[in-house]
């Protein structure tokens, strides 16, 4: 099972398709480090969200409790705060650390709101990875505005031999918009598919992180489909697979609804009482009957590794097709 910590609504960027920072949580409002120990431990990924997490006074403490309850403890952050950010990493050098990058210099700075942020977030990852983090690596949100340096950010993390992880954007609570839209989808579809490309024919001369590249073919080939209006093969396992601590103690299925699905409040309630109550079966009828198909990390990816077949089988096939002198099936 994975879980997210969204451990404050306040954040320093001013990101265009996400609205948090227009909607920031008062930190006296904001769950204490012992409400997010009432977590129990066993997560395959366990991360730390927000806003912007480093805004937390209290976060190495954060950290020092979440760290505890998985071996895939990753922190998302802007990489503004890259003191802060190496200080921890050097402390628990087991975590993984995702810095937000929406594009080269000029055009993240425009896209996040907020000044020299491309520079910060690089002086970041190369700080994280001077002192001996293994887990790094950049984030990007892929829209039509930013498509177009989604290879060259790949080839940049790939040069580095750093992760690079992608998402699209979505409408719901979480993101404060219900009017996020793909305004010139043939750019993004061609530019998308030129990375599910670079992907698949990964020249990593790392082998595990060669892999990776190929199966995140298929991850962000299920990005593509998203972005194109389609339904998607794999079983959302939103309330299930996945769970979120929101800042005001609320456990909740998934960050892609509308509205919040709350099984129960985790100042108020223990985490198994809450996760086996009748409150959580109905959140959970709810996410099997939802039809926004989203494809989000924090469900797609547990999707995926519980039918690993499917994806296998897509990346096989295609690997085929490639020595055969064919393209890429764009399919799912």
């Amino acid at each position: 099972m994975e879980c997210a910590i969204i451990t404050t609504y306040r954040c320093n960027a001013h990101c265009q398709m996400c609205h948090t920072w227009k909607n920031p949580s008062k930190i006296e409002e904001e769950i204490s480090v012992e409400v997010m120990d009432k977590i129990p431990p066993g997560y395959e990924r366990l991360n730390i969200t927000g806003g912007e997490s480093m805004l937390r006074k209290d976060i190495e403490e954060i950290v020092a409790v979440l760290d505890k309850k998985t071996d895939g403890l990753e922190i998302s952050t802007n990489g503004y705060f890259t003191d802060r950010i190496v200080n921890i990493a050097k402390k628990f050098p087991n975590i993984h650390v995702r810095v937000s990058i929406e594009g080269l210099p000029k055009l993240n700075d425009e896209l996040r709101g907020i000044k020299d942020g491309f520079d910060h977030g690089l002086r970041t990852v190369l700080r994280l990875k001077e002192i001996g983090l293994k887990n790094v690596g950049f984030s990007i949100v892929i829209s039509d505005r930013n498509a177009k340096d989604l290879l060259d950010l790949y080839d940049l993390m790939a040069f580095m031999d750093m992760e690079f992880a992608s998402a699209t954007m979505h409408n719901s609570f979480y993101f404060f918009r219900n009017d996020n839209k793909i305004e010139n989808l043939e750019v993004v579809t061609e530019e998308t598919q030129k990375f599910i490309r670079a992907l698949l024919t990964s020249k990593r001369k790392n082998l595990r992180m060669r892999i990776k590249d190929w199966f995140r073919a298929y991850f962000n080939l299920g990005i593509l489909n998203y972005m194109e209006g389609n339904t998607h093969p794999l079983p959302c396992g939103a309330g299930t697979d996945l769970f979120l601590l929101d800042p005001y103690g609320n456990v909740l299925a998934c960050n892609g609804s509308d509205e919040l699905w709350i099984m129960g409040n985790l100042k108020k309630r223990d985490f198994d009482e809450i996760w086996h109550s009748e409150q959580a079966e109905l959140v959970r009828k709810k996410t099997k009957n939802c039809t926004k198909n989203c494809w989000m990390t924090g469900t797609a990816v547990p999707a995926i590794r519980r039918q690993i077949w499917k994806p296998a089988s897509w990346v096989l096939k295609n690997k085929i097709r490639l020595l055969l002198g064919k393209d890429i099936g764009f399919n799912l």
